[in-house]
């Protein structure tokens, strides 16, 4: 397995609440490996409880696995760029409304601030692991863009559900620490999509 020893990781999480799970196991596997992560979330992920996440219990195993400080507010967020030391951002999950945001500059949430931020200047990689249902219908575009975009990597997607959901894609979780390596190397992990 690959050493991670002493990778700085800014870690967003944004209101896909049905992959925190995965996500959530992913950065266990992360810090397990050796890297340092500092966790970002969403105003939904610290509002919003329902049957996959309870704000309270996400923000205790975040503090305890972490050890790091929760960037909770868009002015916490905005520090990132300027103090420069993270060696690489991620998205997991990243939502369509998220992505969005990022593909046209809108800086409203602490995820989108950190993440313009990181960018500002900085030519370190920025990974996305997608969730969205409409991926394949109007986010494609936002898709389309970012992924032109210099420094932007996206994660490997699945549809989880072609039948009831034709346009939805989620990340790959299994595959996003092979992304990340890649994108440190400035490269984008292939294929994208795969069913």
């Amino acid at each position: 397995m690959k050493n991670l020893n002493g990778l700085k990781i800014g870690y967003a999480i944004t209101g896909s609440f049905c992959t925190f799970k995965n996500s959530f196991s992913l950065m266990e596997k992360l810090i397990e490996l050796g890297a340092c992560i500092y966790p970002i979330v969403s105003f939904n992920v610290q509002k919003i409880k329902n049957r996959f996440a309870i704000p309270e219990e996400t923000m205790k195993f975040l503090k305890n696995k972490t050890k790091n400080t929760i960037l909770k507010s868009i002015e916490e967020s905005e520090s990132i760029g300027p103090k420069n030391f993270l060696d690489l951002f991620m998205v997991a999950p990243c939502t369509s409304n998220t992505l969005g945001k990022i593909a046209n500059g809108i800086n409203d949430t602490p995820v989108t601030m950190a993440v313009k931020s990181f960018l500002r200047g900085q030519d370190k990689p920025l990974v996305i692991a997608l969730s969205s249902n409409d991926a394949l219908g109007i986010t494609l575009k936002n898709i389309s863009s970012l992924i032109n975009t210099k420094n932007i990597y996206f994660a490997p997607m699945i549809q989880d559900n072609i039948v009831s959901k034709p346009n939805s894609l989620v990340a790959d979780y299994s595959k996003i620490i092979d992304t990340m390596f890649l994108a440190l190397e400035g490269k984008q992990i292939r294929p994208i999509i795969t069913i």
